[in-house]
């Protein structure tokens, strides 16, 4: 059934830019994992819900989820990109200047979480795309980081449904561990949705 609601939502997705569908095709082409127009499009509304001005993201891969914050911050945001592959942080610069974007984007290249902790903020979004195992660590950085009001977003939250099996793996677990900690964390009021692989959906309080 999920499948099935996936691809009609799919299939009802206005299309995108040209930049932002060659991304999208070099993600399919390279089994690289993006957020997709789905989640892209949440991205979208909550910043512009938010007001967002100052992003941060844990884990960006070669841009896919900044070209949608940029939009919404439509080229007044202030985007700090992370991730750990210089190649990525160049094939993204490239994207962004075709596509003429026109937000601050300071792609910053190692370990997020390394790179988050001495930041110093407050940012008005943190979003967290990082290796799943690191997940319960995000929970913290996010809180120091956030101002009141802001929102922790983090993708992967159902991790394909394996988070409701009585065995997991490693990773699986610790996303597993993350939901339940976030939840039940006082500094946040939390939601995760079944939005393709599950979207949670955090206001720092």
């Amino acid at each position: 059934m999920f499948k099935k609601v996936h691809t009609y939502l799919s299939s009802i997705t206005p299309e995108r830019s040209p930049i932002m569908r060659e991304m999208e095709g070099y993600a399919r082409e390279n089994n690289f994992p993006i957020v997709g127009p789905l989640v892209g499009r949440l991205l979208y509304q909550l910043a512009t819900l938010n007001g967002a001005r100052t992003i941060l993201e844990l884990g960006s891969g070669f841009g896919y989820s900044a070209y949608w914050f940029s939009l919404a911050t439509k080229g007044r945001g202030h985007i700090t990109m992370t991730d750990g592959d210089r190649t990525n942080k160049r094939r993204a610069i490239d994207y962004f200047k075709r596509a003429g974007l026109q937000s601050h984007f300071d792609y910053r290249v190692g370990d997020a979480l390394r790179i988050a902790r001495r930041l110093r903020g407050p940012f008005d979004i943190v979003f967290n795309d990082i290796d799943k195992d690191g997940y319960p660590d995000t929970i913290d950085v996010a809180a120091r980081l956030l101002r009141k009001g802001g929102l922790f977003v983090t993708d992967n939250l159902i991790w394909s449904g394996r988070v409701c099996d009585k065995k997991k793996d490693a990773t699986t677990a610790a996303v597993d561990t993350f939901n339940r900690a976030l939840y039940q964390d006082s500094r946040f009021f939390t939601t995760i949705m079944p939005v393709r692989d599950g979207v949670g959906v955090a206001i720092r309080q």
